[in-house]
């Protein structure tokens, strides 16, 4: 496990902003050099801490306007499989196994009630799984993972 120390959480941090900043500006910002920044960035990306960068995506102007946590049981040890199958369906944004009453959650996302209805429809027409329990997402005070 690597210890990041501060210079690296404040470059990560700019960095999760706007993954698209320049070394540069980013060096700018926190008065440190440029060389600094281009080091510690590759650093952390040969540590595997930087999985890559990626860009944040307003998925309700784009008509999904639904968000969903669904709670998904599995029988027979067939979870991972079944996880593998929800990953693939493109409303589903993550999946996670869990402790708890329930195996995993699922978090997806819907441009109507009817597709919604149609995505917990297909969970429960898959093998193994024996139920779900759906909680629709009334207000997002928080989303993403920028440190």
């Amino acid at each position: 496990m690597y210890k990041l120390n501060d210079k690296d959480i404040a470059i990560l941090r700019e960095l999760g902003r706007d993954s698209r900043k320049s070394f540069r500006i980013v060096a700018r910002k926190l008065g440190i050099a440029t060389t600094t920044v281009i080091k510690r960035y590759n650093k952390l990306k040969e540590l595997g801490i930087i999985k890559h960068s990626s860009l944040v995506v307003d998925y309700e102007k784009l008509g999904y306007s639904l968000s969903a946590i669904i709670e998904l049981t599995v029988s027979k040890g067939k979870l991972v499989e079944v996880e593998e199958k929800i990953a693939k369906k493109h409303n589903a944004f993550a999946v996670y196994d869990v402790t708890g009453d329930t195996d995993a959650m699922i978090i997806a996302r819907f441009r109507s009630r009817e597709e919604l209805n149609d995505f917990v429809k297909s969970l429960l027409a898959m093998e193994f799984v024996e139920r779900t329990n759906t909680h629709l997402v009334l207000n997002t005070l928080k989303e993403g993972f920028v440190i």
